[in-house]
């Protein structure tokens, strides 16, 4: 009975500290268990026989974004070597829809939250900015699989998207003014007036039983 009592409070505890319902932590725990082996951790070799992941373009960026201490909310920089179930549901709930019948201000919070994560993706180096080589990276990245594109054509459209995120950012720049990167302020300003929610999936971790948009 104690043990019960204890068990239901840490899942009311979950449900608190990442949104998910009752019925979605028992259904991703069942995930995490699967893609544990069953045991108290995952470590990020764990995420190696995902099928959907390992097509990725940029599976090394999605994996390291789970033990990114950034993410967990555990310091500003740094990697975990392993990640508990609550770790794993803090990273999930970056996924979660945002739900629309919270105030404005709590809405944008969550929107502020899921940017802040994808920042983190290009923002390797935890510096606070995305550089124009760190940007080159991700693109060179997704258009790897992609025969028809060059390396160098990978990098002169990485080096024209950044040039349009600092005109966006910055406006008008000087002839010898440099944009040392985005910051995350930048980012919100990029991204203003996208739909968050379509760029962020998480079907590598689909199980039949799984539903996260309630």
């Amino acid at each position: 009975m104690g043990a019960a009592h204890s068990a239901s409070e840490e899942v009311r505890e979950l449900e608190g500290k990442t949104g998910f319902s009752s019925d979605q932590i028992e259904q991703l725990h069942r995930r995490f268990k699967q893609l544990s082996g069953d045991q108290p951790t995952i470590r990020k070799e764990n995420f190696n026989n995902i099928p959907d992941l390992e097509l990725n373009p940029i599976r090394s960026k999605i994996v390291r974004a789970f033990f990114d201490n950034r993410n967990l909310r555990k310091g500003p920089s740094g990697l975990a070597d392993e990640i508990n179930f609550e770790d794993f549901l803090t990273i999930m709930a970056y996924f979660r829809p945002i739900d629309t019948t919270l105030g404005e201000e709590q809405v944008e919070l969550s929107r502020k939250d899921k940017l802040r994560f994808l920042f983190h993706m290009y923002d390797s180096d935890s510096d606070g900015r995305i550089t124009l080589e760190e940007y080159r990276n991700v693109v060179e990245e997704l258009l790897s699989g992609n025969p028809h594109i060059e390396k160098e054509s990978a990098r002169s459209i990485a080096d024209g998207a950044m040039m349009e995120a600092a005109s966006v950012c910055v406006g008008q720049m000087e002839p010898d003014q440099v944009y040392e990167g985005i910051t995350f302020e930048d980012f919100l300003k990029i991204w203003q007036g996208i739909d968050i929610e379509t760029k962020m999936h998480v079907r590598f971790l689909n199980m039949e039983t799984i539903a996260l948009c309630h």
